[in-house]
Order: C-alpha cells, then structure tokens, then sequence
C-alpha cells in the first residue's frame, strides 16, 4: 500500500493504529485531493476518542467512511461505484453503516439519503466535530445529515492522526475554502469562504511533529497564499481591525517564515498557490532559508487570455510570464508545476495553441492536466455551454499530455551528474532493493538501500533518468541527516 499520498491520487485506505479500549471498527478511504486525506486524519482521530480503530478490512467494519472529490465527473464516478459495493457487502453485514465526507456530501447534500438511498449518514467538510452526534442518530436507526458550511472551522484545535504514515512526511492544514471563484470550479460551493488558521496552532503541530521523528511536512490549503491571520474571522473584516490586530497580522510569508525559524532542519513544502494570490515575499522568504524546499505548484489553466478571463481567473498570459520571470530571479533553480485544462468551454484550435505556446514558454518540470468536465452549479454550468466535443477535448488533452512529457524530461536531466539531497520515504515501487525518496525539487530519485533507512536524508549521485525519475548512487548523509 503507498505511504506517500500525491495531491492528486485518487483512492487511499486510512489506517490508524489501535488504541486501548476501542471496540469498533471504521474503514475510511479518501478521493481527491490532498486536503480530503488530511481531513480523513482529523476524521479518525475524532472517531476514535468516539471508541472507533480503523480497519483495512471492509468486511470488519462497523462504520465505513469515504471522502469524496468533486472536482471533476470521474471522480464522483469513482465514488459511485465504491458506495455500491459497500452496500453489496452491507447486505451480509446488515449492522454495517455507510457515510459520504466532504465534497461531494456537501454538494448532493440529502440526494444520496433520500433519492438514491445508498448511506445512512452524510457529512460536509465543516461538520466533522458533528460526528459523535451524527453517528448516535444512525446507531437508532435514523438517517442522519450535517452539511452546514462555516465560516469559522479550521480544526486547529484537533490533533490529526497520521493514517498509513511512514512517520517521515505529513500534511498540515493551514487554511479552509476559497473565495476566488474560478467558474469551472466547485471548492467554494462545497468548502466556503475562505479562513485561516491560528499560527500558534500551526506551529505547535510543527514542532510535535518534529519532536515525533518527522523530517517533511506540507503546508496545505485550496489557496496558501490567500493565509492571512489577525485574530480571526473573514478576510473582508481586515480593515475592521484594531492597530494591534494589523501590526500583529500574519500572512503566508509570515508563516513560512515562522515554521522554517521553528524547525531550521525540517523540510517545508505548501501547496496550493495561485498567481493572483501570490507576491514575492514568499519566494524571499523561500530564498532565505534552506529548508523550503525549492519548488512552487502554480496552476495556470490555460495559455489563452480570452479563456483565462472565461475561467474568472485574475490574471493574464502575460502577468503570469512575469511572475516566473521574477521567481526566476530571485530563485533561478526553482521547480515549476502547473495544472491545465483542456477543452474548457468555447475554446478554439487557437486558444489551444496559446496553452501550448505557454507550455513551451515555462517548460515545466511536471503538471496535472485534465479534459474540462462540467460540475453542477459552477458559474461555467449555468453560463456557459460546454460545446467542445469529447473527442477534440481527448486530442488536446493527449497533445498537453505529450507535450509535457518532453518537458520533464528536459527538466529532470538538468540533474543528472549533480549531487541532490534526498530525504528517503519508501522503498521502490520497481525493487525492493532501492529507496524511494524527492529532492527539494519535487523529483523523485531512486537508488542502491545500502544501509540507509527510511527518514535519513542522504547525498545522491544521480547517473540515469527517465521521463519523471532519477536514477544514482547514495554516496553518503546529507549534513541536514
């Protein structure tokens, strides 16, 4: 089973460890995104103060979880079908009962109660700390539903289990929602407003962390660089605040900073940026300290201008050309990734060719492309006909796809013959004889065990490469081990 869990892999089976005194099982398995898997950690780390150990077994269940995505089409599917065989193995375990978290509970709501009939329990991303009751109402015999949004949850009161960890990379969540209203997307309607958590908080997981063995931690959030902390509440109160709320205000530079100062040896990513959020006081901040890593995930969506203002999203081809020429500046190595969509509504042959354009502009080290795929009640739903046939969407998809696959390999061979610094977080997926593990900039690199161990972070000689991976010799400990 993996340990690491990429933003985008679809499917996890969570598996916490046994606590004394729990009696029942709870199977939970995530979709989506890698908010979903953090969420399932707070999740089962509720669930059991609530006398629940998770299982990796359907069969042994008492409660099954599954946190759902609904970004695209494919991956509400996806659910589907896993909610249909819960319930064929509910019928040999009648006293089984089936829930939906997040996304998609938020956005079908009582539809998957009352019309499809297929789980006893529906949650929505900000009703979590609801459970306890959730599950009593469903333990009587009642059908039992919390949906509400909120414009305050950031769960930084609870301590999230690490579920399947290899005890090396964690996830932390600093911020909830999002209010840049992109049309073709979902997040806030099924995940609110935006809100940020309390740094304090924040940084006290990060030091428990470290203090727990672990050497890499994500900090997480639809949109990190819209973080901004003065006390509480929504961004529009800002200028509301006192003197000493705005003197004392964090924003996503500041915490960086924060965190790389708490744990100078501890490696920090964050994902996810957007361009008209971010400013260059994150990519100094990046700059001035060792352990941010050196890589940025900045999803574009398209190369076009006419379909970037179609997508509301604020800013241009141009602006975006800019701020990778500046991040260049003051960070010339730094690993760039996008996300692309292809086909998205009244998109030409001409538009297409702009996102090519750009990739060959920015020649990115990896991305996450997809075909555009219509979500209910998104603005791009309501205005907007999706009027690019299946098979053209599938052509330009194939040629991003392509296109992209001569990049990263362009882009992973600027390592090879170089020594990179990586920190060991599996054993090979292609032999048991080789660890697994990233550099600072997100690439994957493989080489010999020796005697190295799962969390060392060891000096590598890389040698080969494929499209994605590095191939080297470990030729000893990194001075950060």
């Amino acid at each position: 089973m993996e340990k690491i869990i990429d933003e985008k892999k679809q499917g996890q089976t969570l598996v916490l460890d046994k606590k004394e005194g729990n009696s029942r099982k709870l199977f939970i398995e995530s979709y989506g995104c890698a908010m979903n898997f953090s969420d399932s950690e707070i999740v089962a780390s509720i669930l059991s103060n609530e006398g629940f150990d998770t299982t990796q077994h359907l069969e042994d269940a008492d409660l099954v979880l599954v946190n759902t995505c609904s970004i695209r089409d494919k991956a509400e599917q996806t659910v589907r079908k896993r909610l249909e065989k819960y319930n064929a193995v509910k019928k040999i375990n009648p006293k089984m009962k089936i829930g939906v978290l997040g996304c998609m509970a938020e956005r079908l709501k009582t539809k998957f109660l009352e019309e499809e009939k297929m789980v006893d329990m529906v949650v929505g991303p900000d009703a979590y700390k609801d459970l306890p009751n959730l599950i009593a109402e469903i333990d009587d015999g009642r059908n039992a539903v919390n949906v509400i949004l909120s414009k305050e949850e950031t769960y930084g009161d609870i301590s999230p289990v690490r579920l399947n960890s290899n005890g090396v990379t964690a996830f932390v969540s600093i911020t909830r929602g999002c209010d840049n209203m992109c049309t073709f997307c979902v997040v806030p309607f099924t995940r609110g407003r935006e809100r940020s958590r309390d740094p304090h908080s924040i940084l006290e997981e990060v030091n428990d962390l470290w203090f727990k063995g672990y050497k890499e931690i994500t900090l997480l959030g639809q949109n990190v660089d819209s973080y901004l902390w003065y006390g509480g509440g929504l961004k529009k109160d800002f200028d509301k605040a006192t003197e000493i709320q705005k003197a004392t205000a964090t924003n996503f530079a500041g915490l960086l900073d924060l965190c790389a100062k708490a744990q100078p040896k501890m490696r920090i990513r964050f994902s996810t940026s957007n361009p008209q959020d971010m400013t260059m006081d994150v990519v100094e901040t990046m700059a001035q300290h060792k352990n941010i890593c050196n890589y940025i995930h900045l999803p574009v969506q398209s190369g076009s201008n006419r379909i970037l203002k179609a997508m509301n999203r604020q800013h241009t081809r141009e602006e975006y050309f800019d701020m990778i020429a500046k991040i260049k500046r003051i960070l010339p190595d730094c690993t760039i990734s996008h996300d692309l969509i292809a086909g998205f509504p009244t998109e030409t042959e001409a538009d297409h060719q702009e996102t090519l354009s750009l990739m060959e502009h920015v020649k990115y080290s990896f991305g996450y492309m997809f075909a555009y795929s219509e979500r209910p009640g998104t603005m791009a739903e309501r205005k907007l006909e999706d009027d690019v046939p299946e098979a053209v969407k599938k052509r330009r998809l194939q040629e991003i796809v392509d296109l992209q696959q001569v990049h990263s390999r362009i882009r992973t061979e600027e390592f090879l013959n170089k020594t990179v610094e990586v920190l060991i977080e599996k054993e090979s997926k292609k032999s048991d004889q080789h660890w697994s593990g990233r550099n600072e900039h997100n690439s994957v690199v493989v080489f010999p065990k020796e005697h190295y161990k799962i969390g060392d972070f060891v000096n590598v000689r890389t040698t080969d490469c494929t499209t994605a991976t590095l191939i080297g010799e470990a030729i000893g400990y990194s001075e950060n081990n």
